[in-house]
This record gives C-alpha cells, structure tokens and sequence, in this order.
C-alpha cells in the first residue's frame, strides 16, 4: 500500500461530523467561560467603583460571593466539557472504525451499543442544562442593556433625571438601598468608561457562546443517533453473516461426511 493510499484510508475514517461538533463546542465553551469570567471580573469593579459597595465580612452571602460562586463554577464546566468533547470524539472514532471494520478484527460488542445510548443520554441532558445556562446568560445582558439605555438616553435628552436601583434586579436587599442617577458624577464617569461598554459586550459574546454550545450539543445528539443507528444495522448484519458462514460450514461437512461414504462404499 502506497502512502497515497494510506492517507486516503486514515482520513477515511476521521468522523468528521463528531470533529465539527467538537470544534463547535470547544469554540462555544471557550468564549463563554472566557468571556463571562472577565464579564463578571468587570462587574465587580464597577459595583465598587461607581456603586460603592463594598464586600460583606464575615460568611454573608452577598453578590461579590455569589460572582466567586459562578467563577468557580465557570472553572469546572471548562474543565469538564474539554474531557467530555474528547470522549465524544474517541466514542466517534471507535464507531466509524466499527461501521467500517465490520468484518475484520473488531467486532461489534454489546457493551459499545450500551456505552452509545449512554451518550445519547448524556449528551441530552448536558444540552437542556446549556439551554438553562443560556436562559441565565441572557439576564446580565438583559441589565447591562438597560444601563446602556439610560447612558445612552442622558447623552440625548438634556437635564433628564433617570435613576437605576440595583434593588430591582435583585442584586442587594430590600433594606439596603444602592442607586445611581444620571444627575450624580459616578455616573456619568460610569458611562463614560470604557468599562461598561467592554463588559456588556462580553456579557453578549458569552451569551453567543452558550448558544453555540447548544448548537454543538444538538449536533452530537444528531451524530450519536446516526452512529447508533448504523451500529445496530451493522450488528444485524454480522449476525446474519455468522448464522450464514455456519450454515455453510455445516453444508460443507455434510458434503464431505457423504463423499467419504461413498468412496468408502465404493471401496
């Protein structure tokens, strides 16, 4: 075999439609875990600088613990979704050499069809927890986008008074109030920052990149389906092939029991 023919039968049997889906997963969980880490980064300066509040001592759960919460957790879907795109691409790997090695020496097992349908399952769940994930994503971008407004609605209307109050959004208590209005110096130094213009926006890339994880986990769902059901037609095939390779082998027994007969009756 010539290395022309090599290459052909090795890019053969790369699952491009696995490959695609993790490059589409890796590139959406990246943009959302970098962007949204240095989102939340950014909302943290500007609830100190241009907010004025300041973490709570001691173990109370306030919105600067509640962003280090989401950091962590930004850390372990990183992490987990980078082992889980590679097992996706082994699991592709070994079913196209399935489908296409059928009849040399790997064989279809009982035990690959079961670790098929656990990905099917698996990846059906990841991809409704990203639909939440994008649901959630989509709030900050949500505040974010009416802090813009009133920015951007102050720089066209002169000498109006709006005041936004983080109380409504949920981020402090009824009790505590921590509000900031267009006719105070904080914020229109706020609005003039490229702060807030850097942090919505990645707000918004993180929000496109949830959705694209999404995209990526709707796709995996297509090729694992495909994948398992052109395994099951392959099993039904290589049991077919066997019980017809028996009973081959049986007819042939048959024919030499009787050959040897009758030479024997002849002789």
């Amino acid at each position: 075999m010539g290395c022309f023919e090599c290459c052909i039968k090795c890019l053969g049997g790369i699952p491009y439609a696995s490959l695609i889906a993790t490059i589409l997963l890796y590139a959406g969980v990246a943009l959302f875990c970098g962007c949204g880490h240095e989102a939340l980064s950014g909302t943290v300066n500007i609830l100190q600088t241009y907010f004025e509040m300041a973490r709570t001592a001691g173990d109370t759960l306030d919105v600067f613990t509640m962003i280090d919460i989401f950091k962590y957790v930004i850390y372990g879907i990183a992490a987990a979704f980078f082992v889980y795109g590679i097992l996706l691409m082994v699991e592709g790997f070994f079913t196209t050499g399935a489908i296409k090695d059928l009849y040399g020496d790997f064989k279809i097992t009982t035990c690959g069809r079961c670790v098929s349908a656990w990905f099917i399952m698996l990846t059906y769940l990841f991809m409704l927890a990203w639909l939440g994930v994008t649901a959630f994503s989509s709030l900050p971008v949500y505040m974010y986008f009416n802090l813009w407004t009133i920015c951007r609605n102050t720089t066209l209307v002169e000498g109006a008074n709006l005041c936004l109050d983080l109380r409504q959004f949920g981020i402090v208590t009824i009790g505590e109030e921590k509000k900031i209005c267009t006719v105070s110096e904080n914020f229109l130094r706020m609005c003039e920052s490229t702060e807030l213009n850097m942090t919505f926006h990645l707000f918004i890339v993180a929000l496109a990149g949830a959705g694209a994880a999404v995209i990526a986990m709707v796709h995996y769902l297509m090729v694992l389906s495909a994948n398992w059901a052109y395994v099951k037609d392959a099993c039904r095939m290589q049991k077919y092939e066997d019980i017809k390779s028996k009973e081959e082998q049986e007819l042939h027994d048959i024919h030499s029991t009787r050959s040897k007969e009758r030479l024997n009756a002849y002789t």
